[in-house]
């Protein structure tokens, strides 16, 4: 009977819990200095999303290799888990397949026989999904306002320049997003990232730009909260 229930919890011992404690620190740490160098490097066109995903991706991964650990046998299956979840699986959402990703981890620790791992684990991923949530936390706040303006156009559009005028006046700091074909191909719309001094300029920009002939709609959305 006692056998029974010492079997389990047979592989912690591999690892102190204090060096455990230790690495997931570090895992979040290192995680956040990679967040950084991300929102630095992408400056206002930064996803708050995926810099979330990256300090969940530090974390989790940091768990799966005391997972692993030396064992050979153990470190395949980890591959063979994560191809499925790589090529089966269809998430939209960066932060969610981090999520599919702590599945696989915890459910792997656990099938190890690491008990105590997962256990340590989860306040520390969900310390880290609640501090990087779906909002930006406050040390990644940008300055102003980051929106997504997408202007829908004829396609026989011909005020180009005008439309060029009106954006560099009113967002000087912006970047095209993308250009694509909508309602079948009877229009074209445009997306950028831009910058506005908040809810007013925005309403100014919508009511500019909805004047210029051949422009079928406008809209800003704002995208970090």
């Amino acid at each position: 009977m006692n056998e029974w229930l010492s079997q389990p919890f047979s592989s912690d011992p591999d690892i102190t819990a204090s060096v455990a404690l230790t690495r997931l620190f570090l895992a979040i740490f290192f995680g956040f200095i990679v967040s950084l160098i991300y929102r630095w490097t992408r400056g206002r066109s930064a996803d708050a999303r995926f810099v979330s995903t990256l300090v969940l991706l530090t974390l989790l991964l940091s768990v799966t290799t005391i997972v692993i650990g030396d064992n050979i046998a153990r470190a395949f299956s980890i591959v063979g888990a994560l191809s499925i979840v790589r090529f089966r699986t269809v998430v939209e959402d960066t932060r969610d397949t981090a999520f599919v990703i702590c599945a696989v981890a915890i459910g792997l620790a656990i099938g190890a026989g690491y008990i105590a791992l997962p256990a340590m684990a989860l306040p520390f991923i969900a310390a880290a999904a609640k501090l990087f949530g779906s909002g930006t936390p406050a040390f990644y706040a940008l300055e102003g306002g980051a929106f997504r303006l997408s202007i829908r156009v004829g396609p026989d559009f011909a005020g180009h320049e005008i439309l060029a005028r009106e954006l560099d006046a009113a967002c000087p700091a912006k970047s095209l997003r993308g250009i694509e074909s909508v309602r079948g191909g009877t229009a074209i719309e445009r997306s950028y990232e831009v910058e506005l001094a908040g809810e007013t300029a925005a309403d100014q920009l919508i009511a500019r730009l909805s004047t210029i002939e051949g422009v079928l709609a406008v809209e800003v959305v704002r995208t970090v909260k």
